[in-house]
């Protein structure tokens, strides 16, 4: 496993006007060291970290050594972000946070790197509203742009989602248990649930599996991630897309690298129509923008399941004879 790594941002203020002195950014790197291969930037999503390849890196069947994203090809870089408790640190205003502010923080970490431009950023669902926000502030910072099972900004849907969780979060007797399991609903699709269960029922206790998965989902969240850190990175959801469309748009169309959109036909959280309707939008704007596809039953969570098709859509960009 790589080690741990902190940066500190010295002083910053947020949109909402607080100051933040010494915050501390932790990062991993995995693969080639820096400065010695083309860099990519991984983003995490709501429960994630910086641990992303190895024994225990939750996108391990996609980055790593002689896999889709090669280790030994290039350097994967990935933040914590801030507040997300896996270096053990917290912010109690989490409601003073935004994503505009978590991707000011990434940038100001790869500067602090010396670290001018990004062969590609690829994140999922959160990971990649964050990265939407980094390349508007910074157009020329990626070479590509890879959000996945995500757009630009939160749409009435994903706010009315996190509402309900906030709803858990700051209400239940259990929280980061309740709220996790709510989640779970949306994160996967009826369809999922029947092939997955079908409405057996549990050896052991007098449930159907399908509560027995929730239950065991609920425990596992709980056991592992800090109730301030589940309400930062909820509310940050809530955040994506503070610009108007025409606003996005515009500073959209200024990113330099080239733009790779995936959808997911079956997400009920970030909706494909959604995804491919900023596609056609911003297509008309900017050139070299591509959008493909996950076919899956799964629906949000496709985009850690699906593995085979996700390399399949990027192996043209991380592993095409012109990057050889």
């Amino acid at each position: 496993m790589s080690q741990l790594t902190q940066l500190k941002i010295k002083e910053y203020t947020t949109q909402s006007g607080l100051c933040l002195k010494n915050l501390p950014l932790t990062y991993q790197v995995f693969g080639k060291e820096l400065g010695s291969a083309p860099i990519v930037l991984v983003t995490h999503a709501l429960t994630g970290n910086s641990n992303v390849c190895g024994e225990n890196g939750w996108w391990k069947a996609l980055i790593g050594p002689e896999k889709c994203i090669n280790t030994n090809k290039y350097t994967i870089l990935s933040f914590n972000i801030p507040g997300n408790g896996y270096d053990g640190f917290l912010i109690k205003n989490y409601e003073d946070i935004t994503t505009y502010d978590v991707a000011n923080w990434f940038i100001n970490g790869l500067e602090q790197l010396k670290i001018s431009s990004v062969f590609a950023g690829i994140g999922g669902s959160l990971g990649g509203s964050i990265l939407w926000q980094m390349a508007v502030l910074k157009p020329a910072l990626f070479q590509k742009l890879i959000p996945i099972a995500t757009d630009w900004k939160a749409t009435d849907w994903v706010i009315a989602q996190c509402r309900v969780q906030k709803q858990l979060l700051n209400n239940s007797e259990n929280p980061v248990h309740d709220a996790r399991i709510h989640a779970m609903t949306f994160y996967r699709t009826p369809q999922s649930l029947k092939q997955k269960f079908n409405r057996s029922l549990n050896e052991i206790a007098p449930l159907y599996n399908v509560e027995s998965w929730l239950l065991h989902h609920g425990n596992t969240l709980q056991n592992r991630f800090h109730l301030q850190a589940y309400k930062l990175m909820n509310h940050l959801l809530m955040t994506a897309g503070l610009e108007s469309e025409d606003e996005f748009l515009q500073l959209a169309s200024t990113i330099e690298g080239d733009i790779h959109l995936v959808g997911i036909d079956s997400d009920g959280f970030y909706l494909n129509e959604e995804i491919k309707q900023t596609y056609s939008l911003l297509k008309t704007k900017k050139s070299k923008v591509h959008f493909s596809e996950i076919n899956s039953i799964h629906g949000h969570d496709a985009f850690l399941i699906e593995y085979e098709q996700l390399a399949e859509i990027l192996n043209p960009i991380f592993n095409s004879e012109d990057l050889l």
